[in-house]
């Protein structure tokens, strides 16, 4: 099916993001007194850092003033935030689409880390819409981030493509009844720079 709109998540999709992010709450938890995997990381993709935090905290057993460390970590990711490198191959479909059709980013992290990653790369006037945590009640793998995009694009969300990384950005997209393209399947995925 031809679709006339497209939604792009960010960390990890448009921008190689995630490897700085896990380092970042890597050092918050730890800083807490709790431990946080790589592994359980990237299954939380997608998930907003209020969330993340509560998980991981409980995970661990420890206590913890969420705001406090989601403020920590914000601030930790200023600071590396430059450093993030785009992937070349997804950016490039991007800037194809957006001469054809409406384009979005659908993101479950925070405006502030999605609009300073976007803005670093210079596409943030690139996109009709840019929805993240702030914006919906519900998070991936609920599907309203992509639902919202869809709707601040006037395009039903049968006729919207996601290009998501995450197995719950995925999920959320099935559930939007968008269709998906994962990332991770991209030939040069590991050619970022």
């Amino acid at each position: 099916m031809e679709f006339e709109a497209v939604i792009f998540d960010c960390d990890g999709t448009l921008t190689d993001s995630m490897p700085t992010h896990f380092l970042t709450w890597k050092k918050v938890m730890a800083d807490a007194g709790g431990e946080f995997p790589e592994h359980r990381f990237y299954e939380l993709a997608g998930v907003p850092a209020d969330k993340v935090a509560k998980i991981i905290a409980a995970e661990n057993g420890i206590e913890i003033d969420v705001h406090a460390v989601v403020e920590q970590r914000e601030l930790e990711f200023d600071k590396l935030a430059g450093q993030v490198k785009p992937f070349r191959e997804v950016i490039e479909l991007a800037d194809q689409f957006r001469s054809r059709v409406p384009i979005a980013v659908g993101s479950g992290s925070i405006r502030r880390s999605v609009e300073a990653q976007l803005r670093g790369l210079g596409i943030l006037d690139w996109f009709s819409a840019v929805v993240c945590a702030e914006d919906t009640e519900r998070h991936k793998p609920e599907p309203d981030v992509f639902l919202e995009a869809a709707r601040r694009m006037d395009v039903a969300p049968e006729r919207c493509c996601v290009y998501e990384d995450g197995d719950l950005g995925i999920e959320a997209a099935h559930r939007a009844g968008m269709q998906v393209v994962d990332v991770r399947n991209f030939s040069n995925r590991n050619e970022s720079t």
